[in-house]
C-alpha cells in the first residue's frame, strides 16, 4: 500500500496539527514508512482513510499513535558533548554560586523540554552526581518532557538496551550510574529519583511548573515554523530565572527568533542567557 501524492497533502496538515511539526510533499516517503504499520494494524484500505480516522474526536488513542510514530526519536547520552561541557564546567558551577547567597542555596530546577527516551535528562543527572558532594542533601528536580507518550513511557522505565547503553555513554559511567537487567541496562534509583517525566506538547500553553534554572530545548524547534519557534522561546524565556541558562541544537540559532536572550560561547558550544529586565518607570503622580 503506496501513500498516494493526492494524499500527502492532508497527512501533512493532520500531523502539523497533532505536533507542529512542519513537512510537505517531499516527506511523503517519511510519513509512508513511519506510518505503515499503523495501516496495517487498523486494516485500512488507504492512508486517506488514516486521516479520517484520526479526525474522528473519540481517536485519540489513535492519534497518539500517530505522533509516536512520526516524532524523531534519535537521541543518545551526552548527545554532541558540548552543551554538557558548558554545564559542567560553566553554568552549573555559576549557577550554585549564585544560588549559594539566596534563600534557598541547595534547590536546583533543570527542565529537558525535548527529552525523547530520557538519555539527555539522565545525562543529566549524572553530571549533578559527578559535580555535587552529598547530593542526597540538595533539593533537585529534573523535569522530562516529551509529546510522545511511547518516549516518555520508556525514560520513566530508566530501562536501554545493549546498543542504547554504548550510545555516547563511557563504561565507567554505565558501571557506575546502571546495573544489568532484562538484557539490558536499568538506571540506579539515585538517578531515577531526581527526575519526574511527563507528556507535553511545546506548542500547546505551558503549564505552571515553576522557575527553570537551566533548560535544555535540543533539536526539536527546527521542526517548527518560524512562528512556531518564536512562541515557543517566548515560553521557555517566562519559564526561566532571569539568571537562568538555556541551551539549544547545534543546528539552531535563537537570535533571529527571540531578542529575549543573549548568546555566549563556551567548550565548543553556545548557549543563552536572558537579557536583564529593565525596569520601566511609572510617571510621577502630579502634587494635589
Amino acid at each position: 500500500m503506496h501513500l498516494e501524492p493526492h494524499d500527502v497533502e492532508r497527512m501533512c496538515v493532520l500531523i502539523q496539527q497533532l505536533c507542529g511539526l512542519e513537512l510537505d510533499q517531499s516527506k511523503g516517503y517519511l510519513l509512508e514508512s513511519r506510518l505503515r504499520s499503523i495501516v496495517q494494524q487498523e486494516h485500512l484500505s488507504s492512508y486517506r482513510e488514516l486521516v479520517d480516522r484520526a479526525q474522528r474526536p473519540v481517536e485519540i488513542a489513535l492519534r497518539q499513535r500517530i505522533v509516536d510514530a512520526i516524532t524523531t526519536h534519535e537521541t543518545m547520552f551526552f548527545r554532541d558533548n558540548s552543551p554538557f561541557d558548558a554545564l559542567r564546567y560553566k553554568a552549573l558551577p555559576e549557577t550554585i554560586d549564585t544560588r549559594s547567597a539566596s534563600s534557598s542555596p541547595k534547590r536546583l530546577r533543570f527542565w529537558s523540554a525535548a527529552c525523547s527516551t530520557g538519555q539527555e535528562t539522565y545525562s543529566i543527572a549524572m553530571i549533578l552526581h559527578e559535580m555535587i558532594p552529598k547530593l542526597e542533601t540538595w533539593d533537585i528536580q529534573i523535569l522530562g518532557t516529551d509529546i510522545s507518550e511511547a518516549s516518555i513511557k520508556r525514560a520513566a522505565s530508566g530501562w536501554y538496551d545493549d546498543t542504547e547503553i554504548q550510545r555516547g555513554l563511557s563504561p565507567e559511567l554505565r558501571e557506575k550510574y546502571f546495573s544489568r537487567a532484562e538484557q539490558g541496562w536499568q538506571i540506579h534509583e539515585s538517578l531515577r529519583r531526581l527526575i519526574q517525566f511527563r507528556r507535553l506538547n511545546l506548542l500547546q500553553p505551558l503549564p505552571d511548573f515553576g522557575t527553570m534554572d537551566i533548560v535544555f530545548c535540543r533539536n526539536v524547534a527546527l521542526y517548527f515554523s518560524h512562528e512556531q519557534q518564536k512562541a515557543l522561546f517566548r515560553k521557555i524565556r517566562r519559564a526561566i530565572a532571569d539568571d537562568g541558562y538555556l541551551f539549544i541544537g547545534a543546528a539552531e540559532f535563537l537570535l533571529d527568533l527571540n531578542r529575549e536572550f543573549n548568546a555566549f560561547a563556551h567548550c565548543r558550544g553556545t548557549y543563552y542567557r536572558p537579557l536583564p529586565t529593565v525596569a520601566v518607570p511609572h510617571p510621577s503622580r502630579p502634587a494635589t
